[in-house]
């Protein structure tokens, strides 16, 4: 079964100040009208020793943002830049969100708190700062799921409303306001050193590679890597590892993110900042999430290659650093590494034991088919072939007999009728329920529902660099 949040004690260290300097703005949070707590994380909140908050408590820190004790005096707003469906952007950065915080967790990894909608910034541009309620609930839905099918992902961590009518045009409006905090384990993003690399910042890329490579620890290059010493080509070794593992996690939960540009992409390789995002209502390839992609830049099937450009981005900025060839070759490995994680994360769901590349790779080519050609549901093909169930007469079955069963799916939570899943259709009546009714509870049982779907599924596979 998979390992809950282990509780620790509260362990303030932040280690963002070495570099504050440069890498962010102090500044202050927006004054709402309303605190209304609606989602806390306990779970989460154990694990960095804030389980025992009060909801006053616990609301005077994640709603008006009264400063941790020994943490941040005042929330940084972090610089970057990026590339927006492959236009570079030099006018970003932390424009409704602030990083508010800094912690150990039990294992001492350095965790962040991270906001979303806590206000203006310099990098606000024409915006107000604010995240709609619905934004809110949708990133408690994916964050939920994501962590369930053993996707390294944010965790959404609060959700308080906050009292103000908010216009947008891709939603009904006027709509109600919310401000969002998420646990993860870093926020600095490819867009990050972008932004040195605009202004020929060689010492502050130095230490922010540095920075990196001591806080989000990984593993070392391959022995006969060019430039296995150097940090810069370490640490892109370190995040193509990452980012090949996050697409094929992406890949095997049918999951869409829908805006992958490099201000969107952690160097930790963790998921996170979900807008327009879907899972998938059938296997398609050229299923695309936000309805602004209008060429299906970062359809569902195009997500290992946009994963794989944002890592040449970071080999670009490395420039400053490094010499091409030893980056070249960091990034040559993502292919390779991807298909190594695909078959780690596909035969994981299945609940099957691996047998191999190749034979992985068949196994997944013909689930594929099975599911293009029938039209079923990435979550009901994978809940119905559970550990080698319902293996048929077509390739993909004679294909699934010949695998061990890595566990058994002859439980209670496999034999119901439907598995839990998250298409669109529902997250639009769960957050009708919201909006209409004030009514809460579709969405504290789908998350007791996602929730029994990780338990079940067990712990996910991970890479040699877990970070």
């Amino acid at each position: 079964m998979r390992s809950e949040p282990q509780a620790s004690a509260y362990r303030p260290d932040a280690r963002i100040d070495t570099i504050a300097e440069w890498i962010g703005d102090p500044v202050p949070a927006a004054a709402f009208p309303k605190h209304e707590l609606r989602f806390r994380n306990d779970r989460w909140a154990g694990a960095v020793g804030l389980g025992d908050l009060t909801d006053e408590a616990w609301t005077a820190h994640f709603g008006r943002f009264e400063p941790l004790a020994d943490n941040l005096p005042r929330p940084l707003a972090l610089r970057y830049h990026g590339h927006q469906f492959r236009s570079y952007n030099p006018d970003i950065g932390d424009g409704r969100g602030f990083l508010f915080a800094q912690m150990r967790d039990g294992d001492g990894r350095l965790l962040d708190l991270g906001t979303k909608g806590s206000g203006r910034t310099p990098y606000s541009r024409d915006g107000d700062g604010r995240l709609t309620l619905k934004g809110a609930v949708r990133e408690i839905l994916a964050t939920e799921m994501l962590e369930a099918l053993g996707v390294n992902t944010s965790k959404t961590f609060s959700v308080i409303e906050t009292g103000e009518s908010l216009w947008r045009g891709d939603e009904p409006s006027p709509t109600r306001s919310a401000v969002l905090v998420r646990l993860s384990h870093g926020h600095i993003r490819i867009g990050s050193f972008q932004r040195l690399l605009a202004h020929d910042e060689k010492d502050q890329m130095a230490a922010l590679v540095a920075y990196c490579l001591d806080t989000y620890p990984g593993g070392e290059p391959p022995a006969d890597a060019p430039g296995r010493d150097e940090p810069a080509v370490i640490l892109l070794h370190q995040v193509v590892e990452r980012l090949a593992d996050l697409a094929a996690s992406w890949m095997a939960a049918g999951f869409v993110h829908g805006v992958l540009n490099t201000d969107n992409m952690n160097i930790s390789g963790e998921s996170f900042d979900y807008g327009p995002w879907r899972w998938l209502p059938k296997w398609d390839p050229r299923f695309t999430a936000a309805y602004f992609d209008y060429g299906g830049l970062y359809a569902f099937g195009r997500q290992p290659e946009a994963l794989l450009w944002n890592c040449g981005q970071l080999a670009v900025a490395l420039r400053l650093l490094a010499d091409t060839e030893p980056l070249v070759a960091a990034l040559d490995r993502f292919g390779a590494l991807y298909q190594d994680a695909m078959a780690r994360r596909f035969t994981w769901r299945l609940g099957v034991v691996s047998r191999g590349a190749e034979a992985d790779t068949a196994l997944i080519q013909a689930a594929e088919r099975s599911m293009t050609e029938s039209g079923e549901a990435p979550e009901r093909f994978f809940f119905t072939h559970r550990a080698g169930r319902a293996a048929g007469d077509d390739g993909f079955g004679a294909l699934l007999r010949e695998y061990e069963k890595a566990t058994e799916a002859d439980g209670a939570f496999w034999q119901q009728d439907e598995p839990p899943g998250i298409l669109i259709d529902e997250v639009e009546r769960i957050w009708s329920a919201i909006d209409e009714h004030d009514d809460w509870s579709a969405l504290h049982t789908k998350v007791s529902e996602i929730r029994e779907l990780g338990r079940n599924l067990g712990e996910p596979p991970r890479p040699q660099d877990k970070w």
